[in-house]
């Protein structure tokens, strides 16, 4: 029986040692350090063991194994930075009864483990163990000849088992797993199982070694032929290479944060592109294909900025007046900063040209710090226009949504649809009916164009439309969308408009200073009166910068001059004749002619319709390219004569034997509507009785068969083309007395407004007797 002896323990974590093994060991650790030392004034033996986790620093008896090697330090050389490098030979093993941590290093009561059975069988084993060895050596290269040399030589098997052991390159864990077999036979096994697994990993290295260099090769003579493939599209002017575009493509799909679904798409469809011919038409559809797939903005976003006031500081600094449309999109920024949620509402600005439609969304996206993108309407007839082509069409292209969505490079522009009155169809499609889908916030979040075939969300756009005319726009495309009219301006909100905007705009654009060009207020108001007539400022613009365009020639042709003041007296000059005159308002009284007032695209406008009677068989002749409406409302308009023919003394002869002319002036110009009802009626009872009509007033009003007043439309245009027509008094449909609130008060309070409910109290008022 082994007596246990007290030991210097050093713990090891790369390494473990086995009996007759001589290797070097490297120390560092204070207390290792210190137990060489000891054990070198000793007796110079110590016992190494395996530490089971190797980030422990100073291990305790639980971090460390209980067999280990009893070793003897042959050597030991201190290095200069305070580590040590001994030289030690495995002595015996031995397994650790006791435990003592103290503080120059540790130490262990070891009893050592000395076999003492004799084995049957130990040639067989020696040679199975030998042939094992040679060929494990003979792979792996990596046993030192010296050692092959010894080992060749040796019969005693235990020994030989461990010499054998310690040249086998695995982890520490099976090292210390034979360390601790007591039997030689199953030691024995235990080493022939690791050498074969070794043997067998080396042989699964090398075909893998073998596979990849064969891959390899082939890999380089694919690169070669490569080069050469792109050497001969290059002199042939095609300096394209599939392969490297393939992965271009695959690198932006991975890139993307395009939703799953498309992606998917995406991958199927490049694996396809991947497979075709270079020179296949199919490819080129393909790739475009997928180049438009990446080049979509997925999950890209601008942050909105819902500071209300300097949203309302910009647009009042880009536009005078619009107090409804700017008090809208106020509002929409404030519930959108109290709700993410709030779908983006689809807001149409309908009025006449100029009014700042356009230009209105531009400020709305630049108050949101939103990108802006536009597309115009006018004169689309194509569906496809909207949805795209089917890739099956040679040039098939994505609609025009998609293509500004790209643009933009954000998923939540401000999105710009500019004339959506202008909308045509024909055998192509109707575009109106495309745009069903992108302007309802219920739908647009899966939107599907036909050429991408993947659903888009255009839920975060912020969709603004324009238009002159909203009779035009389709019921159900008008139901998806919040109308904000901008009417015309006043001769005041022009002249403010044009002091504060167009002319430093103007000046700047010329490089010309408000020093060098002196405008009097004067100048700006003989422009606005005779040299415009529209409901916007753009016409307004033009003649300003012609103005500015003859100012600057003279600075420029005479040398001395660095002043022109232009007033009203220079404009003319500089414009020529006036355009327009205000004195085509009739301001006398006359028989057979009346004031109207007027809706039109532009605007308002006055209308003064004029009634001949002259001997005839009774018909009714109209002229002034009237629609279908507006004559209904003259004949009804002669009928309401008739019935009051007693009332103001007309014979019944006069409708029998005379022919009625009702003609309404611009004759070249469309007119329709039945707003010019009670005017008409007014032409008629004047020029059948005689009586003299008060010009100076202008009306607007539908007539029933029973003389009611109806209310009509477009209140607010035909006010300010009355007062800019000078008009100083308007009768109006009592029904319309809530759209006075819409009104300028400068212009009411300049203007006099009749409200009536029947044609009597009109023509009282209008009719002279």
């Amino acid at each position: 029986m082994s007596i246990s002896e007290q030991y210097a323990l050093i713990p090891l974590r790369d390494m473990v040692i086995y009996p007759g093994m001589i290797t070097p060991v490297f120390l560092g650790r204070k207390k290792s350090v210190e137990a060489v030392e000891i054990a070198d004034s000793t007796d110079r033996r110590i016992f190494f063991t395996l530490q089971k986790d190797l980030t422990v620093n100073e291990p305790g008896m639980a971090d460390l194994n209980e067999t280990g090697t009893i070793a003897k330090v042959l050597q030991v050389l201190k290095l200069p930075d305070g580590s040590i490098k001994i030289l030690v030979e495995g002595l015996t093993r031995g397994r650790v009864e006791k435990f003592f941590d103290e503080p120059e290093c540790l130490y262990a009561e070891v009893r050592p483990v000395i076999e003492r059975e004799e084995y049957e069988n130990t040639e067989a084993m020696t040679a199975g163990l030998m042939k094992a060895f040679n060929e494990y050596a003979e792979l792996s290269g990596k046993v030192d000849p010296g050692v092959r040399e010894n080992i060749k030589n040796m019969r005693d098997l235990e020994t030989l088992t461990w010499m054998i052991a310690g040249s086998v390159h695995v982890k520490n864990e099976t090292h210390q797993e034979i360390l601790e077999i007591n039997s030689l036979p199953e030691r024995v096994e235990k080493v022939m199982e690791t050498l074969f697994t070794e043997i067998e990993l080396i042989r699964i290295d090398e075909r893998i070694k073998k596979k990849v260099k064969t891959q390899m090769a082939k890999a380089q003579r694919e690169y070669y032929l490569g080069e050469q493939i792109k050497a001969i599209n290059k002199e042939l002017g095609r300096d394209e290479d599939p392969k490297a575009e393939a992965d271009e493509i695959e690198s932006k799909i991975k890139e993307s944060l395009m939703p799953d679904e498309v992606r998917e798409k995406a991958m199927k469809e490049l694996k396809k592109f991947r497979s075709m011919p270079a020179m296949s038409s199919e490819t080129t559809v393909s790739r475009n294909y997928l180049d438009w797939l990446v080049s979509i903005p997925w999950g890209k976003t601008t942050e909105d900025n819902l500071d209300i006031t300097r949203a309302e500081e910009i647009l009042n600094r880009d536009h005078f007046g619009l107090e409804k449309p700017k008090e809208r999109i106020l509002e929409y920024l404030a519930v959108r900063s109290l709700s993410k949620k709030l779908k983006g509402p689809i807001i149409c600005f309908a009025g006449p040209p100029g009014v700042g439609k356009t230009s209105l969304a531009r400020s709305i996206a630049e108050s949101m710090g939103r990108k802006f993108v536009r597309m115009s309407l006018g004169g689309m007839r194509d569906e496809a226009e909207i949805r795209g082509h089917r890739r099956t069409y040679v040039g098939a292209l994505p609609g025009k949504i998609i293509q500004s969505i790209k643009k933009s490079g954000s998923m939540n522009p401000v999105f710009l649809l500019d004339e959506i009155d202008k909308l045509g169809s024909d055998y192509r499609g109707d575009p109106s009916s495309a745009l069903l889908e992108t302007l309802d916030p219920e739908q647009n979040s899966t939107f599907m164009d036909h050429y991408m075939e993947v659903e888009f969300d255009l839920s975060k756009v912020l969709f603004i439309t324009t238009a002159n005319s909203v009779e035009s726009i389709p019921a159900p495309l008008l139901d998806r969308m919040e109308i904000i009219g901008l009417a015309g301006y006043t001769e005041k909100e022009k002249f403010s408009i044009a002091k504060n905007f167009l002319i430093p705009k103007q000046l700047e654009e010329h490089s010309l200073t408000a020093e060098q060009v002196k405008i009097a207020d004067s100048a700006v108001s003989e422009i606005i009166k005779s040299y415009t007539r529209e409901a916007g400022v753009r016409t307004l613009e033009r003649e300003i910068a012609s103005v500015i365009r003859k100012a600057a020639r003279l600075i420029v042709q005479n040398k001395k001059k660095k002043t022109v003041k232009i007033n009203a007296e220079t404009v003319e000059k500089m414009l020529g004749k006036k355009k327009y005159r205000h004195e085509e308002l009739r301001e006398d009284e006359d028989k057979g002619i009346a004031t109207g007032l007027a809706w039109t695209p532009y605007g308002g406008d006055i209308l003064q319709i004029e009634v001949s009677v002259f001997p005839g068989s009774g018909k009714l002749e109209l002229t002034g390219k009237l629609g279908e409406v507006m004559s209904e409302s003259a004949r009804t308009a002669l009928s309401v004569v008739k019935s009051r023919a007693d009332k103001f003394g007309i014979p019944a002869y006069m409708f029998k034997d005379n022919d009625i002319h009702l003609h309404v002036p611009e004759g070249a110009v469309p007119k329709d509507g039945p707003s010019a009802g009670i005017t008409m009626t007014t032409a008629l009872m004047s020029a059948l009785s005689g009586l003299k009509v008060n010009c100076r007033i202008a009306m607007t009003g539908e007539i029933t068969l029973r003389g009611r007043v109806l209310p009509v439309g477009g209140i607010k245009e035909k006010v300010l083309a009355a007062h800019r027509a000078g008009v100083k008094e308007i009768i109006l449909p009592s029904a319309n007395e809530k759209d006075l609130t819409d009104i300028p008060a400068d212009v009411k309070n300049e203007t006099r407004f009749h409200l009536f409910e029947s044609i009597d109290q009109v023509l009282e008022t209008v009719i002279i007797k």
